[in-house]
């Protein structure tokens, strides 16, 4: 699909530009899909702002509005943005505290643009990079087990996130995690043929989003999730699924943490970078089974021992 093909980098929305009943204020971030604005209501409250603006496909034109970048590229403009736009209103349907909360949607600037809530703290990639030492069992487990459940919720609602990784979960001031940047999310689970390759991040994505979408599905983001705790073991990502396919140099979890971490937490890790989808974890519910198992073995050993100590000290006895 040559329409893929660079275009100029677009340039933000200034700063002091009215959007509706929105004042920008800061532009957060820019990339292949969209930009991310700071911006405050009428009452001050703050929000971020999403806009539509895929570069391979859009261009920013006088007056701030966007085309489409060609004839060619017009059709799939439409649709990422007819896309982006049913994505915007299935997200405000979901209230969940680790998941971006979307407040408003609306058209402008011959676009569309995507409101939610402003979190104030720091990704995980910052954590992760900030920590002297790697983040902590207890770390993994909390962050993990609370972003699940949001995942889960994700997943119910017939949406895949398809970019999950350190940058895209911010953990709040009071330590709770939240998933956001939901523009590469798709309605993946829904019965008709995805038109929109996904964007993705290489060593985060699953193998089935490098090539056709038909593959995707819950285990897809169940790859991301591993890759991410994988990040918080050894502060970067596995080797792009690509390349891994191609051949596999992933030094497994159960090695780089080994003595570090617990050997269930580790090879449930390692089950989610597994290549073939069909080996993964299928649902966010098979994983959180996975890990609360864990849990419950990590306490088995220290009952043996004992055990073991107390037969040892009968068989004394009776010889």
């Amino acid at each position: 699909m040559h329409i893929m093909s660079a275009q100029p980098p677009n340039h933000s929305l200034p700063v002091g530009y009215q959007l509706q009943e929105y004042r920008i204020d800061k532009v957060l971030s820019g990339g292949g899909f969209s930009y991310v604005y700071l911006a405050h209501d009428q009452d001050g409250q703050a929000v971020a702002i999403k806009e539509y603006l895929p570069s391979a496909l859009a261009l920013r034109v006088e007056g701030n509005s966007v085309v489409a970048a060609s004839d060619e590229a017009l059709g799939y403009f439409r649709q990422g943005m007819k896309s982006f736009f049913e994505e915007g209103r299935a997200l405000a349907r979901i209230d969940h505290r680790n998941i971006v909360r979307v407040i408003n949607f609306f058209r402008a600037n011959d676009t569309v643009y995507m409101v939610m809530q402003y979190e104030r703290g720091r990704s995980l990639q910052t954590h992760i990079q900030m920590q002297p030492q790697p983040v902590t069992e207890n770390f993994v487990r909390r962050v993990f087990g609370e972003l699940l459940t949001g995942l889960r919720e994700v997943h119910t609602h017939k949406l895949l996130h398809l970019d999950i990784k350190p940058a895209n979960i911010y953990l709040r001031i009071d330590g709770s995690p939240v998933l956001l940047d939901f523009g590469s999310a798709r309605q993946g689970l829904s019965d008709a043929p995805p038109s929109l390759a996904p964007t993705y991040t290489p060593g985060y994505a699953a193998p089935e989003q490098y090539s056709n979408r038909e593959g995707l599905g819950p285990w897809s983001d169940i790859y991301s999730i591993g890759a991410t705790m994988y990040a918080c073991l050894t502060r970067s990502p596995p080797p792009p699924a690509d390349d891994r396919i191609k051949l596999d140099k992933l030094t497994p979890a159960v090695q780089v943490g080994k003595g570090i971490y617990s050997t269930h937490l580790l090879e449930t890790i390692d089950w989610c970078l597994e290549l073939d989808h069909l080996k993964r974890p299928q649902s966010v519910f098979a994983l959180q089974k996975a890990l609360l198992e864990d849990i419950a073995i990590q306490t088995q050993p220290q009952k043996n021992s004992l055990f073991s100590s107390l037969r040892a000290k009968l068989s004394a006895l009776k010889s």
